[in-house]
């Protein structure tokens, strides 16, 4: 099992940046990709982005490319999500996500999720 706790979310104006971070717990997390997901209001749970488990490898929805950086600090077991930037478009609940072995874009294939945190832009 592993067990992921979001925090950072809050309220930024449009134009600022936020860093989301994802303390994990459990088994040993370096051996896992991880995803960052988001869900607006009324809106379906999309994908943001995802990190390998070295960090070597990433990759970004278009909506965030150029904006956002997926990050992971194996020794501290916590995944990272610098959002600069932030446009009126990008408020949701964003949601921390785990899968033993390659990167993935598909929330199906995670197996462990977070609570998620909200974040909010004020225009």
């Amino acid at each position: 099992q592993v067990q992921l706790v979001e925090s950072g979310g809050g309220l930024v104006q449009a134009g600022g940046s936020l860093r989301l971070s994802c303390a994990a717990s459990g088994r040993t997390f370096s051996s896992y990709a991880a995803g960052w997901f988001r869900r607006a209001p009324g809106k379906e749970r999309e994908f943001v982005a995802t990190v390998s488990w070295s960090g070597g490898g990433t990759y970004y929805a278009d909506s965030v490319k150029g904006r956002f950086t997926i990050s992971r600090d194996n020794a501290k077991n916590t995944v990272y999500l610098q959002m600069n930037s932030l446009k009126p478009e990008d408020p949701a609940v964003y949601y921390c996500a785990a899968r033993f072995g390659k990167t993935s874009w598909h929330q199906v294939e995670y197996d462990y999720w977070g609570q998620g945190t909200q974040v909010t832009v004020s225009s």
